[in-house]
């Protein structure tokens, strides 16, 4: 049994994960890393919204896993990837969480880019 603390997203922290109706690419020295219409916009508390990307859209064999972890609360463990051909930059630059809790659970099976590392554009249809 874990003893890390699980809070439930309510007024004093709303998290929201709804379908972002827009194209999302995600580059890296201009090479496309992922390109999906099936994006999920996750909105935790003030922070910028993040783009979850589903893995199917995502070229995984550009992604290296890294013993990075970290721990939310909200969300639960997550695990990090590298992008290779994106060098020192990218470190650590992709996150996931494969067994998210349940009031996000939507995001299982997707990754999120730090924004400052990569390029995301969001292309309205």
């Amino acid at each position: 049994m874990s003893d890390k603390p699980v809070k439930i997203p309510g007024p004093d922290h709303p998290i929201t994960v709804e379908k972002n109706p827009d194209r999302v690419v995600v580059k890296v020295a201009g090479q496309v890393i992922a390109d999906s219409r099936d994006a999920l916009s996750l909105q935790e508390a003030n922070y910028p919204a993040a783009q979850y990307i589903p893995r199917k859209d995502v070229d995984m064999t550009l992604l290296q896993r890294t013993d990075n972890e970290t721990y939310c609360p909200y969300k639960g463990d997550a695990n990090y990837f590298s992008i290779v051909p994106g060098g020192e930059q990218t470190v650590n630059a992709v996150w996931t969480y494969e067994n998210p809790y349940d009031a996000v659970a939507d995001i299982r099976d997707h990754v999120a880019f730090y924004p400052d590392r990569v390029s995301i554009e969001i292309i309205a249809d």
